[in-house]
């Protein structure tokens, strides 16, 4: 368990730099992975972070990618990157139940960031995972609006909700809060957060939800790739746009790349993190 809690900086790398990108592979080698992250044009240092990696344990291959795109500061993008995996596998059923013990280590996460002394829930963060079983299963969960899309046969199956105000606007409002629609913006949580579902904000907690959507697949001849990105890339491109790009490109680093590159040209402003993960 130390090993998969004390991640290497090299293999996932916490940002604060302009932009990074890398690669790597299975043990078996036929599964593949890049990353891009770039910072937008906002004024604030990068608050994307990302985990691209293959473990092993208890005789399972695992592949581990994540993006979590922070706001209000990088404290707790930065802390899911260290942790939130880590508290995925301390749950004793996830080699039973998967699709249980997920959502409880997303909450026992949330409860954890909310409780330092640090006080780093001022801020919070989205975030999307995915997990690969050797190989052959793959369980992706999420909060907010980064989201995964997989490629079948060339065709994008989107695996996440996007967590938008409005999806959620019934337990907001439930909860004593409201959803503002103003002009020219989109809609926000108590006229502040433009998802409905986050880590930390500790300030909106009470009106916001922490469990994740999750999602599984056996992955098969059919599967060609999966996609994970933050909201930079998904506010300009569709999802199949994004798998027609990610599917010309063999190298997925390179593919990554190009997917950053595309949503910079079409004037994306937000940071954009972007994994490309090449199942053959």
């Amino acid at each position: 368990m130390d090993m998969l809690c004390c991640f290497n900086s090299s293999e996932i790398s916490g940002q604060q730099i302009s932009c990074t990108s890398g690669k790597g592979r299975s043990t078996q080698g036929q599964v593949t992975f890049g990353y891009s992250l770039v910072k937008g044009k906002a004024d604030h240092p990068m608050e994307d972070y990302h985990v691209a990696k293959f473990v092993t344990m208890q005789e399972h291959e695992l592949g581990l990618f994540a993006i979590f795109d922070g706001h209000l500061g990088d404290a707790v993008p930065a802390y899911l990157q260290k942790n939130l995996f880590c508290n995925i596998f301390k749950e004793e059923e996830f080699w039973v139940d998967p699709g249980r013990s997920i959502p409880k280590a997303y909450e026992k996460t949330d409860e954890d960031i909310l409780s330092q002394t640090t006080d780093i829930a001022r801020g919070g963060s989205t975030a999307v995972t995915a997990i690969l079983i050797n190989g052959k299963r793959l369980w992706v969960a999420n909060l907010g609006d980064s989201r995964a899309v997989i490629s079948r046969g060339g065709q994008a199956l989107q695996m996440t909700v996007d967590h938008e105000p409005n999806t959620d606007r019934a337990t907001i409002e439930g909860k004593g809060g409201f959803v503002s629609n103003m002009p020219g913006d989109v809609p926000r949580v108590n006229g502040q957060l433009a998802v409905s579902r986050a880590f930390g904000d500790k300030s909106l907690k009470s009106h916001l939800r922490s469990d994740p959507d999750v999602q599984d697949i056996t992955i098969d001849i059919n599967a060609d790739l999966l996609i994970l990105a933050s909201d930079g890339l998904w506010k300009v491109m569709s999802n199949q746009e994004a798998v027609d790009i990610a599917k010309k490109i063999k190298d997925p680093q390179k593919a990554a790349k190009q997917l950053a590159s595309e949503a910079l040209k079409r004037d994306s402003k937000d940071d954009i993190s972007c994994i490309v993960v090449r199942f053959r």
